[in-house]
């Protein structure tokens, strides 16, 4: 049996968990799962990569992502709630 470059690459990943449904990249949010933000994760968003999302629900079909350079009054952005379809991935 001969192993693919491809392969023997995937043999030296270390093991990532599942993404959940729903998560949120704010350590004191409910959402958040440390086990998977330790982990780099891509995100498509109607298709188009987004680089900015905080939080996302794949069952509902929404992200949040930062309103421009407003926060509020802890210093965390204020966000806006797009709908669409949402795709998350290991980088």
């Amino acid at each position: 049996m001969t192993d693919t470059p491809a392969a023997a690459a995937a043999a030296q990943l270390p093991e990532r968990p599942p993404l959940p449904d729903r998560l949120s990249v704010d350590p004191g949010h409910p959402q958040h799962v440390a086990e998977v933000c330790r982990h780099a994760i891509g995100m498509r968003f109607n298709g188009r990569e987004r680089h900015d999302v905080q939080e996302y629900c794949i069952s509902e079909g929404w992200i949040r992502v930062p309103a421009g350079k407003a926060v509020d009054r802890k210093g965390r952005p204020l966000t806006i709630k797009l709908e669409g379809r949402v795709e998350p991935y290991y980088r």
